[in-house]
């Protein structure tokens, strides 16, 4: 049974807040020893990577801006190669605000949807 793009798109969008909810006011080192926060973080970006994979082409071309396929990717290595991780690019990607970014298109989406 496939799902409707508006279930995926809010999977996106609940990991997102549950995110910000888990690391609000964490500094790198308080978030990289919370090992509890850490697992969930990165439990929800799985999501995230799961649920971007069923985002249709046609609309990953139209918000470009994304980096749709890094959002896969790192899905990918969380779910394969998570002996492996670098907890710094979690870090970075918090740090860096990129999931403001991706909640802000997901939200302009929804809206169109």
């Amino acid at each position: 049974m496939s799902r409707n793009l508006k279930l995926y798109l809010s999977d996106i969008l609940n990991s997102i807040n549950k995110i910000e909810l888990y690391t609000k006011n964490l500094t790198e080192s308080q978030l990289l020893e919370d090992e509890k926060t850490l697992d969930a973080v990165t439990h929800n970006l799985m999501i995230i990577g799961e649920a971007t994979k069923n985002i249709p082409p046609q609309i990953r071309q139209e918000y470009e801006q994304i980096k749709w396929k890094d959002i896969i990717g790192l899905r990918n290595i969380i779910a394969h190669t998570y002996f492996s991780l670098d907890y710094e690019i979690i870090w970075n990607i918090l740090n860096q605000k990129k999931l403001d970014e991706l909640k802000q298109i997901i939200l302009l989406i929804l809206d169109k949807v």
